[in-house]
Formats: structure tokens, C-alpha cells, sequence
């Protein structure tokens, strides 16, 4: 009989032990679980806005590019950690929008990040992901045939471009930006081969007579060299969208310059009547449909350019 009492005197104390140890191993567990939570919440937390504030940082960086008496400038651009640059272009509304958004790497994780600086006036030309710590931003006016807006250029330092058989324009204007990741000789291992009226297939093809630019697949067109430049270093997609929006602005900008040609005209009692007719070129500009359509905002373009030189420098809209 002692014997069984003590049996389950024994088992007692077995049980009330083990429970007291459950207990504060699972509020243990539960106070554990929380801060864990609430410090990986703050860590990304923390990392979307670092990716956020480099975004804001990238947009106040713009605007020094945007030149004012269009000469090419070229800046290095460093970010701490390894970021990924996504740009968003969109072709919707007056001017259509593009937007930079910054993601960064955490715990060799890539942090999902929707948010970024968006803007109206600004023109990006660039891959659709642009990896690194280190960019480039270069940066090029472009006339059709008035100043339409800068167009900016944006690379990796981490991807080398090697430029074959461009003319000699090009080759002086490459070296005298003096941009670490563009080279006309001796170009490293690795480069990308933007290759110019070559038979030969490299990664991206300039054709100089047909004036179009094939890579990935796709055929772009360009008038001017800034716009060879964008076809150069952008994914082809957001090429076409920067396109129609740069002429969304052109349509805006023909309309201005007819008024002050109305506005000269009345002031000077008529004797600076320009009588330079816009009209083809606002209509090529908003009828663009893809970059196809520049050759006619070009030939349009062509004809406004004479008309105003023709009249006298002091009656000259632009």
C-alpha cells in the first residue's frame, strides 16, 4: 500500500514540474515570436524608407542635368548599398508620367518597393532594371526643332558599352564625357557591342541610313542623336513610351510659340510677322503613334527650323 502511495506521490510531482516549465516555455515563445515580428517589421520598415529616401535623392539629382545652353554633362550617381533602379514610364494624360523606383537589398533579400518619386517633365532613358551601387547619368538636349526637353541617360557602372564604328562625332563626344562605363577603344571584356552600319551581329545595332537602333529583339527609330542615345541605353518599351511623351510635349510646346508668334505680331503693329507656320508640326507631333512616326515630326520640324531662320533675328520665335 505505502509502495503505491508512494508510485503516486511520485507522479504528482512529475506532472506539476513538466507543467510549470510548459507554461513559461510557451509565453517564452510567444514574447520570442513578437520580437522577432516586430524587429523584422522594423528592419523593412526601416528598408523601404532608405529605398524611398534614394528615390527622392535620384529626383533632386536631375535636376542639375537638365541643361540650360545644350551642352552634354555626364555625374556619377552612389548609393550605399546594392539598389535596383526600376523605371516606370507612362504615356497616360497631358504629359504622361516617369518614375524611379528604388529597391535595396537586405539580408541578401531584394526589398519589394512600389513607391517612388514620379514626374511629368523629366525623360529617362534606361533598361527597365538598372542594378548596382554605382550609376552614371548622362545627360543630352534634344531640339525638334526648339529645345523640346533634356533627355537623361541612365546606366550601371557595372555594364561597359562598346561603341564600334561610330563616326567621329560620336567618338569625341563619348570621350570628352569621360564616363567610366563608355568606351570607343579598348574596350574591357564583357562589354555590351553597339556596333554602327556593321554587317556583323553584336547586342545592339545602329543603322545610321535607315536611322533605327535593333536590340533585344526589337527595332526602334530615332531622329537626332539624343534620340540614338535613348535607343542606345533604354529597354526598347520604354524607349516608345518616352517618345510619345516627349511629343505629347511638343504638341503643348508648337501651341505656345503660336501664340507669341500672334503676340510679336500685334505688338510690332505687324512688322515682325513670322508667318511661320506650325501647324504640320503640332499635327505630326500629337499623330505619332511609335517611333516609326518621327521621320514626319523630323520632316516637319525641318520646314519650321527654315521658316525661322528666314525672318529677321529680331522677329524669330525661338
Amino acid at each position: 500500500m505505502r509502495n503505491k502511495m508512494r508510485k503516486r506521490r511520485g507522479k504528482r510531482g512529475f506532472l506539476q514540474l513538466p507543467f510549470s516549465w510548459l507554461f513559461a516555455i510557451i509565453v517564452g515563445a510567444i514574447i520570442l515570436f513578437f520580437a522577432i515580428y516586430a524587429a523584422t517589421k522594423l528592419i523593412g520598415t526601416e528598408t523601404s524608407a532608405s529605398s524611398a529616401q534614394t528615390g527622392k535623392e535620384i529626383s533632386v539629382l536631375l535636376n542639375p542635368l537638365e541643361t540650360s545652353f545644350g551642352e552634354e554633362s555626364t555625374t556619377p550617381l552612389t548609393i550605399s548599398v546594392d539598389s535596383r533602379l526600376a523605371n516606370k514610364c507612362s504615356s497616360f494624360g497631358n504629359f504622361g508620367t516617369d518614375q524611379i523606383i528604388v529597391s535595396q537589398k537586405n539580408a541578401g533579400k531584394w526589398q519589394e518597393n512600389t513607391v517612388g518619386p514620379s514626374s511629368e517633365n523629366k525623360y529617362i532613358f534606361s533598361e527597365n532594371l538598372t542594378e548596382g551601387r554605382q550609376f552614371y547619368l548622362f545627360s543630352k538636349p534634344l531640339d525638334l526643332p526648339f529645345k523640346i526637353s533634356d533627355l537623361i541617360y541612365l546606366t550601371s557602372a557595372n555594364t561597359n558599352y562598346c561603341f564600334i564604328g561610330a563616326g567621329k562625332d560620336i567618338q569625341s563626344e563619348l570621350t570628352s564625357l569621360d564616363q567610366g562605363n563608355l568606351f570607343v577603344t579598348n574596350c574591357p571584356s564583357g562589354s555590351i557591342k553597339v556596333c554602327f552600319d556593321w554587317d556583323q551581329t553584336c547586342d545592339i545595332n545602329v543603322d545610321t541610313y535607315q536611322k533605327s537602333v535593333e536590340k533585344n529583339g526589337s527595332t526602334v527609330y530615332f531622329e537626332t542623336d539624343a534620340l540614338m542615345f535613348g535607343a542606345i541605353f533604354s529597354d526598347p518599351v520604354i524607349y516608345e513610351c518616352q517618345v510619345k511623351r516627349l511629343m505629347k510635349r511638343l504638341n503643348e510646346l508648337t501651341g505656345i510659340y503660336n501664340d507669341k508668334e500672334t503676340l510679336i505680331s500685334s505688338i510690332t503693329n505687324g512688322t515682325c510677322s513670322t508667318d511661320i507656320n506650325l501647324l504640320p508640326l503640332e499635327g505630326a507631333a500629337s499623330g505619332l503613334r511609335s517611333s516609326s512616326d518621327l521621320i514626319d515630326v523630323k520632316m516637319a520640324s525641318d520646314d519650321a527650323y527654315a521658316a525661322n531662320q528666314f525672318v529677321q533675328s529680331g522677329c524669330r520665335l525661338w
